[in-house]
């Protein structure tokens, strides 16, 4: 998976948004006005941040080494993913769906 083909996936996706609220080195993606998935620009491997259930973000981080704490994020609640090869791609976008999903329910 490349950034593009992640972007492209996320943007079809009702009521998502773009933007550059930290600056042009994380682009960031939010649904209804919240954040739910972080994307570096500045690193050698793709990955991302994105928030998850409590419990199945320690499950993904006991199963996966490139499933790690969210970087600069709530730990519980957040996962970085390193895009390394080890999860397949539709196992990565069901990540990015589960943290939309979170993020949306979310009343305003």
């Amino acid at each position: 998976m490349n950034i593009e083909t992640l972007r492209d996936y996320v943007l079809q996706k009702p009521n998502v948004t773009e933007g550059f609220p930290f600056g042009d080195a994380v682009v960031v993606f939010k649904v209804n006005g919240k954040m739910f998935l972080l994307v570096p620009l500045d690193t050698e491997q793709l990955q991302f941040n994105a928030k998850c259930d409590p419990d199945h973000a320690i499950e993904l981080r006991e199963q996966y080494d490139c499933v790690q704490p969210g970087f600069h994020m709530n730990k519980k609640h957040w996962n970085t993913v390193i895009v390394d090869g080890t999860i397949k791609n539709n196992q990565l976008l069901e990540l990015v769906d589960e943290s939309y999903d979170l993020v949306s329910k979310k009343k305003k």
